[in-house]
Parts: structure tokens; sequence; C-alpha cells
């Protein structure tokens, strides 16, 4: 009996040993809801509103077990912009063999605030870009779970997206480019893109060769990853990339946005309730995937030369 017991003792270690960290569709449900919530007032940059976001963000990077980013004592990046305090949110884990060589993940935590006309006064900023950070977060849990990384991967929200990029360029102005390998910017993908499910489409594809690793990585998949499909919308000049990618940085922004059909962009009716979070939670899983051999240092996207 006693040799039974330790048999299966020993199983259920060697069992739990096994499990793989996961990307759940209830962890992207429960930050997406609360990120997006009309308890966060929009998340306009200044406000009390984005004030409870950042809060948010630093108590799921803290549940993570997340490093903080160079001398900071905290998660925030505190900087003044226009005279008034504003602050990104840095999360980092260290590489392990290549501390000093860092792969980014970046979304925007900023929205467009409230309005004073009609019923629904919040601007949600469910899709935009509530369904970024969501992405950024649930990525820190899996990778720091699986343990595996031998770059520094860190981890970002930026504020003032909205207002033309405050929180990105502060933290490229603070970072040494040349250590940056690659930047995986996520913006609005919680519609499906214009080939459907199981897809989205990089920024600036041809700039480097960063979309052409990704698609690699995800060969033996169902999942795409597809060039930009709206060239004339020059998306790759209008999110937080641009800021690096202006530095050479291979920074490109993966999206489904369809820009040419989005109903709720920019209204107070981009809310959780219009988002595919099914599709939403592979798409999170795929970037995880399509990232791992630029995080273990196999891949080295290269540069950007010509903006």
């Amino acid at each position: 009996m006693k040799k039974y017991l330790l048999l299966l003792l020993s199983f259920g270690f060697w069992a739990q040993a096994q499990v793989k960290p996961i990307i759940s569709k209830e962890a992207v449900i429960r930050i997406e809801t609360e990120l997006a919530s009309d308890q966060m007032e929009g998340r306009k940059i200044f406000s009390e509103g984005i004030e409870r976001a950042s809060a948010f963000i630093e108590k799921e990077f803290k549940t993570i077990g997340l490093s903080y980013y160079g001398d900071l004592k905290n998660y925030r990046q505190e900087f003044l912009e226009t005279g008034r305090p504003a602050n990104n949110v840095i999360g980092v884990l260290k590489g392990k063999s290549k501390p000093e060589e860092y792969v980014v993940f970046s979304a925007h935590f900023d929205h467009l605030g409230m309005t004073k006309s009609g019923e629904d006064k919040v601007y949600n900023g469910a899709n935009d870009d509530a369904s970024g950070v969501t992405a950024v977060i649930a990525l820190a849990k899996y990778f720091k779970e699986l343990d595996k990384n031998e770059r520094t991967i860190i981890f970002v929200a930026f504020t003032g997206e909205e207002e033309g990029g405050y929180g990105s360029s502060f933290f490229s102005e603070n970072i040494n480019p040349n250590q940056v390998m690659a930047l995986f910017n996520i913006e609005m993908i919680g519609t499906e893109s214009k080939w459907k499910k199981n897809s989205a489409y990089i920024t600036g594809f041809e700039k480097s060769d960063f979309g052409t690793i990704l698609q690699k990585n995800l060969k033996d998949t169902n999942f795409k990853f597809y060039p930009d499909p709206y060239p004339q919308e020059h998306l790759f000049y209008r999110s937080d990339n641009a800021r690096l990618a202006a530095l050479g940085v291979p920074a490109h922004t993966i999206s489904t946005s369809k820009m040419d059909s989005e109903p709720n962009y920019h209204k107070p009716s981009d809310e959780v309730s219009t988002l595919d979070l099914d599709n939403m939670t592979e798409i999170i899983k795929a970037i995880a995937l399509s990232s791992q051999s630029i995080i273990n240092g196999t891949d080295t996207p290269s540069r950007v030369t010509k903006m």
C-alpha cells in the first residue's frame, strides 16, 4: 500500500511538471473586461481613469512576478508631458544567456476618455487598445511561467498614444536602440481581420524580415500573418512602434483592425461585447509561438533602414 501511494504521488508531481503554461480565454476576458470597464472612464491621459488603469496593470505585473525596468523602484516610468505627470507601465523578465539583448512587447493603455453628449458617455476602448494591453499581460504571464527566455523581455504599456505617442517617445529616448532586437507592438486585435479568424497583419512588413520570421515559426499551424493590407493608411507610422523603428529597431505593429470598415473605431460603442474573445485568445497564442525564436536568440530580425 505504501509503495502504491508513493507511486501515485510521484506520478502526480511528474504530471504537474509536464503542464505547460497556457494563455486562457478566461484570463483574457478578465483582463479585457477590467481595462475596458466604465470605471476606467475611457483611460484618457492625465485623468483619474488612466491612473486606475495604470494601477491595475501594475498589480498584474506584480502578481506575475516581473522585475522592475532599469533603475526604477516600481513599475511606473514617470515623466512630464506639457508640464503634467504621466507614466508608462513596464515589467521585465531578465534573459538567461543574453540579458543585454531586449525583445519588447508593447501596447498603449490610454484612450479617449469621456464625452458630454449621448447616453453612452464612456469611450471604453475595448479594442483600441485594451485588447493590446490584455495581450501584453497575458504574454508576460506565459513567458514568466515558460521560463526559457534567453533574451530579456520587456513588457510595456504606453501612455499618450492617442495624443501623439508621448509614452513611446519617452521610452525610446531612454533606451539604447542597439540593444532592442525586436518590438512587438499590439494594437486592436479584438475583431476578426479581413481574412477572418486565425489571422492578423503586420505593419511595415517590407521594412525588415520580422514578419517573415513570424510566418516561419507558424508554418505548421492554422494561423497566418499577412503584410498590412491598408498601405494607404500609413499604419506603420501611426502607432507606438514608429518611435523605435525610426532608430533602426525592427519594431512592427500586429493588428486585425479592418481600417476600412470598423464600425466602433474611436466611438463609445467600442465595448467588450463587440469583440471576438475566442479569436483574440488565439491571436495572443500565435504571437507567443511566433516570437519564440527571437526570444531564444535563434533569430534576429534585420534592422529598419528606411522609414
